[in-house]
């Protein structure tokens, strides 16, 4: 908004002198706010990192030790065992009328060192508490006496009034963990799903690595250690005015950036109490990704004051703040509802234009700096918005005459869109429907699902219950008419990236159109029931996951469940291998008619105690995938040969799964506004004939599943799949007291026996 007034303050003219004048003050009166506005993020940041920098400590505890020091001198006692007085020699001699300012300041500086000492101390005794892991190892529900004491000792130095970024500097370091260890746990995961003569070769390939490479790029990988530091609700649409909810969604999102930059978010506790890594959350707005011919990088600025928005075709550049701060959702509604009414056409080869971000990443690249030589100010645009917004001409959501399909077609238009409507390089899109439904395409590299996710409970429940809507659908408040129009964005594209984009849009929208997405609530039983069984709901699901893929395909496959690692500076996930020898075993005796329900039932207790130990090493930075990556990349620059770890990372993820937490449950209350629940988000399968499957818990009694494939594999059906997890999940629980009344007339689809639970097995 302050750019565009500029450019208005320096527009030529040719009237009188006064006119002139008049001009030149609004535009220097623009530099002098920008300026301002500067200065006072600079001093905010300085602050912020002051206070972090300090935590657990104050800056009154400075205050107090300094008066503690003046009250022992006043008492003729020296705490400083003369080292105030040794100080005050060393400082200038400035008469004797200064004598008593000489000794003020020499006891200012003790008090400073003697405070910085301190808090170094207390840093190292909070990071040397953060870095015990044996809570995590303990069986659920119970807590030993070590557990106890270091749950008390972390409260005492954890201080009070966390900042989001308070605890960074005292996260431990993520381990290295033994290669020896590594290579056990990677063939003890690779068991079940290979055969003898192929698991022996593979052994072969590991006991060659540990004894020729393995110790050469451990050592590489020790000295880097010590050196290196999309849903929206699922029943309800708050308005079907698309102006209005992109309005009040995008404002939402500004105030949690505004909170973002002034440190206003609590960080993240574990059990209330261990901290997580806040690193990724610095990157999510203002960021982009950008290709380069050997690898990208990342882009963030400090700040930007306006969004991206691109609708039927065109581009658009849309100031979201005035001279006296963020614009109203009012005035924001009223900027979307100009470009919703302008009537000017997309020009040639600007429509598909952002099918180049969803490019192999080289072709983008070259293409990208052509634009950046012939229209660089309209990439700028973009890639230095805060973020994109996308006003999609259709409808989407949730329908009652077909409400199935409209939420599969929903979940792929979030998930894939059209492959030309999405700014994919940037950190999100804005997704918003012309009926009112909305949502999120989020881009990976800067951060993992938690963070966004935490982004987006708090614009939810912002934009719809603290902003709300008035009664005609529109934002609360009133129009600006005033402000200038959103800027249309001009691209002047060379000649040579027309059959650029033309590539790009045939391979993207050959992706799209191959993208099989299905969503459905599991309404049987949620957390509620999983709960009262004493196990862990995640395992419960991952273990059941194993038995309805069995199903599906016949066979076992390897499965990667992302768990993350912030309990560690900068830490991000590692890959838990759900499909372990005890989940095996449950599944074959689930499909075998002469095991009883109560032997499944404790080979089921063991596959889920096995996962609980698999995600807790995880967690705590034992596991096996980040290990064998890096070594990996050790290797490659090294120009080493590791057959083994060439092996591993040639492995195909048949089954990719995630479940997306629900980090701040007290913004939505379920049981009030029970059709204020979450669909949840997905992504897309990892290999062409696997799948991906995602799952959020909504309140105590609803699962909310998300499976991809690809429509041209002959293996995978999302929709076949989803039928087995539900059949799958009921099956299990019927194993349980508690859950027999769920039970139908029997395990497994298909089969006229109530005792047989093998499940037909569509396409094989």
């Amino acid at each position: 908004m302050a750019e565009a007034h500029q450019a208005v303050g320096f527009r030529p003219s040719l009237t009188s002198d006064v006119a002139e004048a008049d001009l030149s003050a609004s535009a220097l009166q623009e530099i002098y706010l920008s300026g301002l506005r500067s200065w006072k993020r600079h001093l905010s940041r300085f602050w912020n990192d002051f206070l972090t920098g300090v935590f657990p400590a104050s800056p009154l505890s400075w205050l107090f030790l300094f008066s503690a020091i003046q009250l022992a001198w006043f008492l003729q006692l020296d705490p400083s065992l003369g080292l105030t007085e040794k100080i005050k020699e060393l400082l200038p001699d400035w008469g004797g009328q200064h004598h008593r300012l000489r000794g003020v300041l020499a006891a200012a500086l003790f008090a400073s060192c003697l405070w910085g000492a301190l808090i170094f101390t207390l840093h190292v005794a909070l990071r040397l508490l953060l870095s015990y892991h044996g809570w995590l190892l303990e069986p659920h529900g119970a807590m030993s006496s070590p557990t106890k004491t270091w749950l008390a000792l972390v409260r005492i130095f954890s201080g009070r009034h966390p900042m989001l970024f308070s605890y960074q500097r005292s996260l431990p370091r993520q381990p290295v963990p033994s290669v020896q260890d590594t290579v056990r746990k990677y063939l003890e995961s690779v068991r079940p799903v290979l055969s003898d003569e192929d698991f022996d070769w593979t052994a072969g390939l590991a006991q060659e690595f540990l004894r020729l490479q393995a110790s050469l790029l451990q050592w590489y990988l020790q000295l880097k250690s010590w050196w290196a530091s999309n849903y929206d609700f699922l029943y309800v649409t708050p308005t079907p005015v698309q102006a209005a909810r992109a309005g009040n969604a995008v404002h939402a999102l500004l105030l949690y950036r505004h909170r973002l930059n002034r440190q206003e978010i609590l960080p993240t506790l574990l059990m209330g109490m261990r901290p997580l890594c806040s690193a990724q959350y610095e990157k999510i707005f203002n960021t982009t990704r950008v290709p380069g011919a050997q690898k990208d990088h990342l882009r963030h600025l400090r700040d930007s004051r306006h969004v991206a928005v691109f609708h039927r075709g065109r581009f658009f550049r849309v100031g979201t703040h005035s001279p006296s701060g963020l614009l109203s959702p009012r005035a924001l509604e009223q900027q979307f509802q100009r470009i919703l009414d302008d009537p000017s056409p997309a020009c040639p080869h600007e429509e598909h234009l952002a099918a180049l971000t969803a490019a192999p990443r080289d072709l983008w690249a070259q293409a990208r700096r052509s634009l950046k030589s012939r229209a660089g100010e309209a990439l700028e645009a973009v890639e230095g918005a805060a973020f994109f917004v996308s006003l999609d001409s259709e409808p989407a959501g949730l329908t009652r005459e077909d409400p199935a399909a409209s939420l599969d077609a929903y979940a792929h238009a979030l998930l894939a869109g059209r492959g030309h409507d999405r700014w994919y390089d940037k950190s999100f899109t804005l997704i918003v429907f012309s009926n009112g439904k909305l949502g999120l395409s989020v881009e990976h590299s800067w951060a993992d699902c938690p963070v966004s996710g935490h982004m987006w409970e708090f614009t939810l429940a912002t934009e719809c219950f603290q902003l709300g809507y008035s009664v005609d659908g529109h934002c609360k408040g009133h129009p600006e008419p005033s402000l200038p129009r959103p800027q249309r964005l001009h691209w002047d594209l060379p000649d040579k990236v027309h059959l650029s984009i033309a590539l790009a849009l045939r391979a993207a929208k050959t992706l799209s159109g191959d993208t099989d997405c299905h969503v459905f609530p599991f309404s049987h039983f949620g957390k509620s029931f999983i709960r009262r069984c004493h196990l862990s709901s995640d395992s419960f699901i991952q273990t059941a996951l194993q038995l309805a893929h069995f199903r599906d395909r016949g066979r076992f496959c390897l499965t990667y469940e992302s768990a993350m690692t912030r309990l560690f500076l900068e830490g991000r996930t590692e890959t838990v291998r759900s499909c372990t020898r005890e989940a095996c075993n449950f599944v074959r005796a689930m499909e075998d008619r002469e095991k009883t329900d109560s032997q499944c039932l404790s080979l089921f207790r063991l596959a889920v105690d096995k996962h609980q130990a698999l995600l807790k090493a995880a967690m705590s930075g034992q596991g096996v995938d980040r290990h064998l990556f890096a070594l990996h990349i050790v290797s490659q620059l090294l120009h080493l040969q590791a057959p083994f770890l060439d092996q591993v990372h040639s492995e195909q993820w048949q089954l990719a799964t995630s479940q997306i937490p629900v980090q701040q449950t007290h913004l939505f209350d379920v049981h009030n506004y029970p059709d204020y629940v979450s669909s949840g988000g997905g992504f897309g399968p990892v290999d062409d004939h696997g799948y991906g499957v995602s799952y959020i818990f909504m309140g105590d009694d609803t699962v909310t599943f998300h499976i991809s494939s690809k429509k041209s594999s002959t293996k995978t059906d999302s929709h076949r799949l989803g039928q087995h997890i539900e059949d799958a999940l009921l099956d299990v629980a019927s194993l349980f007291q508690e859950g027999q009344r769920l039970k139908r007339g029997c395990r497994g689809r298909g089969e006229e026996d109530a005792g047989n639970r093998r499940g037909s097995l569509p396409g094989h």
